[in-house]
């Protein structure tokens, strides 16, 4: 079967560093979705000039809905295959190919990237939310993922067709490994490359956010 792989690239305010990640990331894939989420700045300009379709949110509903209009976008565009990727250039497109291997070989539903596989120089506040995020993705889940909050991630056919995420801000990433736990999805763990620099780590999530999204994910853990 002839898969037709979409990237789905969120972008807020992302005019300076989109139009980059859209053209490395264009000769892996098929084509380039970028869900502009209510940006004030030329995100969807750039993203268009590089070549992808632009999807747009009037105004900024956070990452995990951008992350949902762009695969149903996907979807309606005949995907059958989404890799979603982070509009900042903190990951390496040439890492696409080894996080479709999974999908193309028929072992795996779902593809999460591994940022802590390889030798990246990742800043101590990072690896300490992230280990926190994950202990809470494995309470509210049972799933334990190396790197649950990474957007770098690859759904197959069968994830494509049955995610249907509900969170709108950075617990998005929690709810996709409780959805690969429902489905019961096949899933792979794939190390990548990260560049941080102080662009992205500003862009990060603050301590705050962090408690806050970590509250959410908890809450809806015993609602749902």
């Amino acid at each position: 079967m002839q898969l037709r792989i979409i990237a789905v690239i969120p972008a807020f305010n992302e005019g300076t560093r989109v139009g980059a990640v859209v053209r490395a990331v264009a000769p892996y894939v098929d084509a380039v979705l970028v869900v502009d989420d209510g940006s004030t700045d030329n995100t969807a300009e750039a993203a268009t000039n590089a070549g992808a379709r632009v999807v747009r949110h009037i105004e900024n509903c956070g990452a995990g809905a951008a992350t949902m209009t762009g695969i149903a976008a996907a979807r309606s565009q005949g995907a059958s295959v989404v890799v979603t990727l982070d509009a900042d250039e903190q990951h390496d497109p040439r890492d696409i190919p080894s996080m479709l291997a999974p999908v193309q070989d028929d072992a795996a539903d779902i593809v999460f990237a591994n940022r802590f596989g390889r030798r990246n120089r990742i800043p101590f506040v990072r690896k300490f939310f992230n280990a926190i995020g994950n202990g809470i993705t494995f309470i509210a889940t049972g799933r334990w993922v190396p790197d649950s909050q990474c957007g770098f991630k690859v759904f197959g056919p069968r994830a494509v067709q049955e995610i249907n995420l509900q969170t709108n801000g950075f617990e998005f990433c929690t709810e996709i490994v409780r959805e690969s736990v429902q489905h019961r999805w096949r899933t792979a763990h794939v190390p990548i490359k990260v560049l941080y620099s102080e662009y992205t780590l500003a862009k990060g999530q603050s301590f705050a956010n962090g408690v806050r999204t970590a509250l959410k994910i908890l809450l809806r853990s015993f609602i749902r």
